[in-house]
């Protein structure tokens, strides 16, 4: 049996990790790598791939992949939001585009019906390219990233009625008004089947699935929702693509949307991959060391007068110079939509063999050259803001309001479901400390969101779902899922994202702790030992063993069980506490009638009574930093401390109020 589908992936997949290591190192986009991958195994150099036909076919499936996760970044509602920038913006560049390029195609001596062909090609942008970049820039919710996406959007309606005008360009005999009114009426049908889908149907399926907490059939089920809604765009005219963004705007108003999204993330990069090498293997070398000087010459033309065109609509929009110069670059390149009235026009000879592979080419090459541009856009449009330029082309014609983003820094995120995690979000609540919840159970969500507590849906081993709660921007993340492995995995996730936050973790047993500490955690509860404590803690009160007696019990204890694990935690204090390593630095509240309130350090001798060393003083919201001798304590103070257990459990009861 034959494996040559198999034997194409491995080369591939080979290729495409040599050339990306490189390339990795050199800083340069993986999309190119990509490209440099398929232009190396394509059948124009070595001939490697032998099933090109498979290859585009899961090329095409990573295109509805990416366009699903479009989709899922923003909702019907910012869709909305952006209408103006959809049908003026993108009628705009689209018809100045084919205009300008007609002319400049008849005056190289084309047909008129040639020359608005070729204003058709060059009219349409490279959607997964420019998509890809911007999301993997985190710049697909800005001002300008909002504006490339609506004339992309709107490049991608119009790939139909260009078909319909390419066939009646080729002398096809086509009813016109009759097409346009049947698309027409297929438009508006899918537009209320979305409506309906994000309103209601779509967030009571994905609830009910939800609820049954089967990770696979939540994922079959998201699969399932993507690929049905592209095929029924496609049957109905319309791109595979298009339904798939359309199918990730269903579920974007829904709870389930960065969990969906963080799922994807594998397969969408995966499949993606597979678009960028098949570009790579249509260009054709030969062509291009033959033709160098048109090649060249006619690519610069047509990304000159895309950028001026796209960035003149951006501008007309209400960007600023900065906005205009981002917009311009982003869409300056050519449209792999583009490929399908390409071959339809060399089919019908409306261009020749000549155009088409001089097409190819420049198309190639204008989409490898989109990420570097995209990279460059902000500090080149810096730079040419230094010129004296007049105030109204810096600021705009009417600058674009931002949309509000709700963002959070030094909050608590807490992750679990537990009655555990459940507690300490209330108690977050009632002492005013900025928090929010993930957690992993559609039900809790819902009940927790009418009560407008901050939670989302999601399981915290996805990316997307951290960023979400902005666990990156976090100073305490608390770790309550039980289940060791998955908060081993949760933890990892949480240190790639956020190296200085203090992690808090939560496992059954002492054995364990170890596991947690060296996967990052700042420190680690196992809740049986925990309980076991509490219980011989009320043992000695119940023995009426005197206060101080049963603190140094207690800590002692908890030393001689945690001190193994202190040595592996993997914080940014780790070399002061190994040189240290029985050491810990505390904070604690003076209590009213607390033996040190109005006595001054001097008097306490605190230093030579305890053993401790006092770092630090918080009174209301000011830091008091190694506070001198005469610092008198108050009721309420926040005392920082650094010693052994048991030095700080003798200072604990001199901070406390008389039994």
């Amino acid at each position: 049996m034959e494996f040559t589908i198999l034997k194409d992936i491995v080369i591939i997949f080979a290729l495409s990790t040599f050339v990306n290591l490189i390339f990795t190192k050199l800083k340069v986009p993986t999309i190119i790598g990509y490209m440099i991958t398929g232009i190396i195994a394509g059948p124009h150099l070595l001939k490697l791939i032998h099933a090109p036909h498979e290859i585009e076919l899961m090329a095409e499936i990573g295109v509805v992949l990416l366009m699903f996760t479009i989709g899922l970044e923003f909702s019907l509602q910012h869709l909305m939001k952006i209408r103006k920038v959809v049908f003026l913006g993108g009628l705009l560049q689209v018809m100045l585009t084919a205009i300008s390029f007609l002319f400049i195609s008849m005056f190289y001596g084309l047909s008129w019906q040639a020359a608005l062909f070729v204003g058709f090609l060059t009219a349409l942008s490279s959607t997964a390219i420019v998509l890809k970049t911007l999301q993997e820039r985190s710049e697909l919710t800005s001002n300008y990233g909002r504006t490339v996406l609506g004339i992309l959007i709107f490049q991608d309606l119009m790939l139909v009625p260009l078909i319909l005008f390419t066939n009646i360009l080729t002398g096809n005999d086509v009813n016109l008004s009759k097409q346009i009114f049947i698309l027409a009426l297929k438009a508006m049908g899918i537009f209320a089947f979305v409506y309906v889908g994000n309103k209601w149907l779509i967030p009571k399926l994905l609830y009910f699935i939800a609820a049954r907490k089967n990770q696979e059939l939540f994922m079959m089920s998201i699969l399932l929702i993507c690929l049905a809604v592209a095929l029924l765009t496609s049957q109905l005219g319309m791109s595979l693509a298009f339904g798939a963004f359309l199918a990730g705007l269903m579920i974007a108003g829904s709870d389930y949307s960065h969990n969906t999204f963080g799922n994807m993330i594998s397969f969408k990069d995966t499949f993606t991959s597979f678009f960028f090498v098949s570009i790579g293997m249509l260009l054709d070398l030969d062509f291009i060391s033959d033709h160098i000087g048109i090649v060249i010459g006619t690519l610069a033309l047509v990304m000159f007068v895309k950028t001026f065109i796209a960035g003149g609509t951006g501008f007309i929009l209400g960007h600023t110079f900065r906005g205009t110069v981002l917009v311009g670059l982003a869409l300056s390149q050519l449209g792999e939509f583009s490929f399908i009235l390409a071959k339809i026009g060399r089919g019908a000879s409306l261009i020749s063999e000549y155009y088409f592979q001089l097409f190819l080419a420049v198309t190639v090459l204008s989409m490898s050259l989109s990420p570097f541009l995209i990279m460059i856009a902000r500090p080149l449009s810096n730079q040419m803001l230094k010129l004296p330029l007049p105030k109204f082309w810096v600021e705009g014609i009417f600058p674009m309001k931002e949309f509000p983003v709700q963002e959070l820094t030094n909050h608590m995120v807490i992750i679990g479901k537990d009655i555990r995690a459940q507690k300490l979000a209330l108690m977050a609540k009632k002492q005013d400390i900025p928090h929010i919840a993930v957690v992993f159970d559609p039900v809790v969500v819902r009940d927790k969101q009418k009560n407008n507590e901050p939670v989302i849906y999601g399981d915290a081993v996805n990316e997307p779902v951290l960023l979400k709660a902005h666990v990156d921007k976090a100073d305490i993340v608390v770790v309550s899922v039980g289940d060791t492995i998955a908060a081993s995995a949760i933890v990892v996730k949480v240190r790639q994202l956020n190296k200085n936050a203090t992690v808090l973790a939560r496992v059954k047993y002492i054995n364990d702790m170890e596991e947690l500490y060296r996967q990052g955690a700042t420190h680690v509860v196992p809740e049986k030992f925990e309980t076991a404590i509490e219980l011989f803690n009320q043992v000695l009160k119940k023995r009426l063993l005197p206060r101080r007696d049963t603190i140094n019990i207690i800590s002692r204890i908890r030393d001689d069980h945690y001190g193994l694990f202190r040595e592996n935690n993997g914080t940014d204090n780790s070399a002061f506490f190994e040189e240290l390593p029985d050491f810990e630095i505390n904070a604690y509240k003076v209590e009213e009638g607390a033996p040190v309130i109005n006595l001054s350090l001097k008097e306490i001798r605190l230093r030579k009574v305890t053993g401790v060393t006092l770092l630090a003083v918080k009174r209301q919201d000011k830091i008091i930093e190694h506070p001198d001798a005469d610092y008198s304590f108050l009721a309420d103070d926040c005392v920082y401390l650094l010693g052994r257990p048991e030095q700080l459990a003798k200072a604990q009861e001199l901070l406390l109020a008389n039994s």
